[in-house]
């Protein structure tokens, strides 16, 4: 039993509000919407983008900032509809709490949303974990197809972070399967979980789906899930995982909750469904792109708006008080402060992103978003910062208000118009090129270093003929570099690209750039510490 919320539309009376009444329920406040129903109408809606700055570790509330934009965006007269990720148990049982947003701009049910949801999480992780089976399965009975258990390339994943598991051995014992060495990762850097982001129907997802890279035979011939007859069975778990999710915000508008990668380890973007759902239903579409303008709104455009064919109307950059700080050199124990002078160092790390913002062609939109330790003299710091460099801003105190703490951004974001995105690369050059164009245009690099690994990789996908796919980075979100203690607006560095990931289905290849490790680990003190079920079925402690 889950806690009881009071105030919350039947969600039949929330599709209603924009015009959709044929829902496949789940329970009285989530429910599934059919594909049929996405096409039916012609996109009239205005797709706006809410980015941030590098953040500090604990988060600076773009999902709040998203949420309570679409909420005022109701207030000043206009239909919308938020699309956000489901959240992972990773970061809500360790460091940065859940993904619902917070105060008076949360999508509810919160406490499901955060956890199991309607399930779709649970499915993707159980058509990884299936393909694993069954091509160790291959390879334990006879190996007739030759695999190479040092190049199988595809592991496991659990939705927890756990260091431990980030390598691994299976098979050990007399009856314990193929031995061979093997990993785990987090379930939202999970291939499928960015195919699932990526796919337009059922046949979209299977071709993608059949196109996953899993090893190579010992004759250097690839080996693909199609080659392992998992397709089928893997789609049929997939099924309605696949349909987007309806909730609603704390004020009872629209909000479609769907799929879930990382920004920092995957392209950081609810699904392409939820957009054209948007786009279609709703004046506005408020999306949310994972951390920083370097990770989400990079790959938003060169990967999710390449792909749904996308226009987009602008773009929101979250900043904080509490980050210009981070970015102006005070540790985290100090954030809560007043240091003006620190705050001004660190606004180098703002203007940098909104460079980002220009190259994609996006008009650049400041959303001040107040925290209730922020001084008055910080805040019109900030202001004054962007009224001399003429950057259009307002002032969020969504948490606090709700939408009318967010009529001031609503007003601004009205008044922008659709625009064709700016790609950084072009489809057709080599993945070395792509790499480097993501490096020193959008975070600034002087260049890019490729170790041994990274090289041979890169061989590897020309003798594949995958020059063409596009690029997904994998780094730090706390840092313009690969470098996360390098703050504000580093210069004259180099990225380090470790590996080259392969992810032929979702149609992109992942670099690894500097430490990054795709199953995160737990911090000394986790937040699941805080979790707890009281005996009437709340659950307290989700924050």
């Amino acid at each position: 039993m889950f806690s009881v919320y009071t105030g919350m539309k039947p969600i039949k009376e929330v599709a209603e509000m924009i015009g959709l009444t044929n829902l496949i329920p789940c329970g009285t406040k989530k429910a599934k919407i059919h594909f049929e129903d996405i096409w039916k109408r012609e996109r009239r809606g205005k797709l706006v983008l809410v980015t941030s700055i590098n953040p500090t570790p604990f988060g600076e509330g773009k999902t709040t900032t998203a949420i309570g934009l679409s909420q005022a965006m109701w207030k000043i007269g206009e239909t919308s509809i938020v699309t956000l990720r489901e959240p992972s148990l990773g970061p809500l049982f360790g460091v940065k709490g859940g993904g619902t947003g917070g105060g008076k701009a949360k999508v509810e049910p919160s406490d499901e949303i955060n956890m199991h949801f309607t399930g779709d999480f649970h499915a993707i992780q159980t058509a990884h974990n299936l393909l694993s089976s069954m091509l160790n399965n291959k390879i334990y009975h006879g190996n007739p197809m030759r695999i190479d258990r040092k190049r199988v390339l595809w592991g496991r994943v659990l939705d927890i972070s756990d260091r431990s598991l980030r390598d691994i051995v299976v098979g050990l014992g007399e009856k314990g399967g193929a031995l061979l060495e093997d990993f785990f990762e987090i379930t939202a850097a999970s291939e499928i979980t960015a195919i699932m982001a990526l796919s337009r129907d059922y046949e979209d997802m299977k071709n993608r789906l059949a196109n996953i890279l899993v090893a190579f035979t010992k004759n250097k011939t690839p080996v693909f899930a199609r080659d392992i007859k998992a397709v089928g069975a893997m789609a049929a778990l997939l099924k309605d995982a696949l349909l987007p999710n309806l909730v609603q915000t704390s004020e009872g508008t629209p909000a479609i909750v769907h799929i879930g990668p990382f920004a920092n380890i995957a392209h950081g973007h609810n699904s392409i469904l939820a957009d054209e759902l948007g786009l279609r239903y709703s004046d506005y579409v408020i999306t949310e792109a994972g951390f920083g303008a370097d990770l989400g709104a990079e790959k938003f455009v060169n990967i999710v708006t390449r792909t749904g064919n996308f226009d987009v109307a602008g773009a929101v950059i979250v900043v904080t008080a509490k980050a210009l700080k981070y970015h102006g050199g005070v540790k985290k124990k100090h954030l809560k402060e007043e240091n003006v002078e620190a705050l001004k160092s660190g606004a180098s790390n703002l203007f940098r992103h909104m460079e980002i913002v220009k190259k994609l062609n996006f008009e650049p939109i400041v959303a001040i978003n107040v925290f209730p330790e922020d001084t008055e003299k910080e805040i019109s710091t900030i202001m004054d910062l962007l009224d001399e460099h003429n950057v259009k801003f307002g002032v969020s105190k969504v948490f606090e208000l709700g939408g009318e703490g967010g009529i001031e951004l609503a007003k601004l974001v009205r008044n922008v118009e659709n625009r064709t995105p700016r790609f950084t690369y072009r489809v057709e050059d080599d993945i070395r090129e792509k790499i480097e164009k993501i490096a020193t245009e959008i975070y600034g690099a002087a260049g890019v270093d490729f170790d041994a690994k990274a090289k041979k990789d890169l061989k590897i996908i020309e003798e594949l003929n995958m020059n063409n796919l596009l690029i997904c980075m994998a780094k730090t979100q706390y840092s313009l570099s690969d470098k996360p203690k390098l703050k504000g607006a580093p210069e004259d560095f180099i990225i380090e690209v470790r590996r080259i990931k392969i992810s032929s289905g979702a149609g992109f290849v992942v670099p690894i750039l500097g430490d990054i490790s795709t199953m995160p680990g737990l911090p000394s003190v986790p937040a699941a510490e805080n979790v707890d079920l009281l005996p009437d079925g709340t659950v307290t402690g989700l924050r």
